[in-house]
């Protein structure tokens, strides 16, 4: 399809013709504002208290006689006659205006106010608080300001917007008609600031690593790749913290934490999106016992700073965060829920028969390892539902895992569970440089026999290893999940402002 754009003009995008009634009607009023010499989307405001600053003063018995200038959305307006009543949002709450035509210039209220005001227009308004009859907290306007016309109508304030593909698609809309998507996202904030004052109150350092690298690791995943014009060189966006926060481990600092965006070129789910938050910590001198109580601590601190306790409502279950937090040997778990002990099969072949017995058909092309984590992701996690952590897994889906003193199958390694989806992985860290490029060697042998999510090799974090790494505990976890959990929400994008969507095809694209 031919690009016309440069052959195109703003006013082509508003052509009256291609407009709905309601839409028409608005862009005259923007036109008869501008003919009254009204600019609609002026480049000075002027605001001296938020609404929710004007509603504590009249709280705080402070409001009598104050003169005050409030800015927000016109969310419902009641006109009659000469006086009229509307209700005016900002991001701090609503209050009540009182709109008289004779406090207002000669000739707005009726030529202005009445005829060219529409619901959705961000206004300022000032005046003095004043209680009207009923009680009720308002201010008496004085003088009205245009901030900015809305073009297009309101969202229905009985329906709202309930489509989870438009409320998606278009977030605006979404948080605009439905005040409780607002406190999700205030939740989540919540929970983030949470989880950063219990690391800063721990003596953990934050710091941040690179987003584009030039090799890829820290997890199992596929990676999006961009190239770098100047450099001529490929780069990876992150789809880990990992090898980069060790290194710090290597030059000297004990504690570190980041919280950021990952990127994984995977599928979408109700629990994956491309691009996700992530937290990651890690400390030197611990090992994943260590890092498994840090966890419990961590999540109930946050539980207690965000909701004042620590159990949490999602969906039909109430989970109990009070550590500690039952702990399963993978093992365990796996017979329990299937009757099949993996350590009775020492290879993919045998283990795959037994699997087939119970009518569970893995992968072909699955090795030892990624069968036993098939078995548990099928059977296991979909039950876990209070949480619980799971330990000690194979070294075959653990390369960076540090292996176990009493099983040289299984490696130091937990993830833990809610409500029958993981949300957090970690480990005693390797740091014996030899053995982590032998497995560094055999990842990439899977590799080229067509897995790919096998770990590459990073010649220079072996090099950082080599000068030493302290033993060391770490831990990832996904914020989006966790925020899921505080919010009561079945889906990411309930938590996420902008999830990754399909491409909306044009008209003619379609026909």
């Amino acid at each position: 399809m031919a690009d016309t754009s440069h052959d195109r003009n703003a006013a082509d995008y508003f052509d009256p013709a291609t407009l709905s009634d309601q839409e028409q009607a608005r862009l005259a009023h923007l036109n008869a504002l501008r003919e009254a010499g009204i600019d609609p989307y002026p480049a000075r405001v002027t605001r001296t208290h938020a609404i929710a600053d004007a509603r504590a003063l009249y709280e705080a018995g402070q409001s009598e006689g104050v003169q005050v200038s409030v800015t927000g959305r016109l969310k419902r307006i009641r006109i009659m006659g000469k006086m009229s009543f509307a209700d005016l949002e900002d991001g701090s709450g609503q209050i009540q205006i009182v709109v008289k035509r004779d406090n207002l210039p000669d000739g707005w209220y009726n030529a202005i106010w009445k005829k060219l005001i529409d619901l959705g227009d961000f206004v300022g308004v000032t005046g003095p608080l004043v209680v009207t009859r009923t009680g009720e907290l308002s201010v008496d306007a004085h003088e009205i300001q245009f901030l900015s016309k809305a073009l297009k109508p309101m969202p229905d304030k009985w329906h709202g917007v309930k489509d989870p593909e438009t409320r998606y698609r278009r977030r605006y809309v979404d948080l605009m008609a439905n005040p409780e998507v607002r406190e999700i996202f205030r939740t989540r904030a919540a929970v983030i600031r949470a989880l950063r004052d219990y690391f800063d109150g721990a003596g953990f350092l934050e710091v941040e690593t690179p987003i584009l690298q030039p090799i890829y690791g820290g997890a199992a995943a596929r990676p999006f790749v961009t190239h770098h014009n100047q450099l001529h060189q490929d780069l990876y966006l992150r789809i880990s913290f990992e090898l980069y926060l060790k290194r710090l481990l290597v030059g000297g600092f004990d504690k570190v934490y980041e919280i950021g965006r990952d990127f994984r070129n995977e599928g979408v789910s109700f629990k994956h999106n491309p691009e996700f938050t992530q937290l990651e910590f890690y400390e030197a001198y611990a090992d994943y016992q260590d890092v498994m109580r840090r966890t419990e601590e961590m999540v109930a601190y946050a539980a207690q700073q965000v909701t004042g306790g620590l159990t949490l409502r999602w969906g039909e279950y109430t989970l109990d965060l009070t550590p500690p937090w039952k702990r399963i040997p993978l093992r365990q778990a796996i017979l329990d829920a299937t009757g099949i002990d993996y350590e009775a099969y020492p290879d993919a072949e045998s283990l795959a028969a037994a699997m087939k017995e119970i009518g569970h058909e893995p992968d072909p092309r699955s090795n030892w390892g990624k069968l036993v984590d098939s078995l548990m992701a099928k059977h296991v996690e979909p039950n876990l539902i209070q949480p619980t952590f799971l330990i000690d897994y194979p070294l075959d889906v653990s390369p960076l895992a540090k292996g176990s003193p009493e099983d040289p199958r299984l490696v130091e390694r937990f993830e833990g569970f809610m409500v029958g989806m993981e949300f957090c992985n970690a480990f005693s860290e390797l740091n014996d440089p030899i053995d982590q490029l032998q497995r560094f060697l055999d990842e990439s042998y899977r590799a080229r026999h067509g897995d790919d999510e096998a770990h590459p090799i990073d010649e220079d974090y072996i090099e950082a290893l080599s000068y030493g790494m302290p033993p060391a505990g770490g831990f990832g976890m996904g914020v989006d999940r966790l925020a899921m959990l505080f919010t009561d929400t079945d889906t990411i994008r309930e938590v996420l402002l902008f999830p990754h969507l399909r491409s909306q095809k044009s008209d003619e694209e379609k026909r």
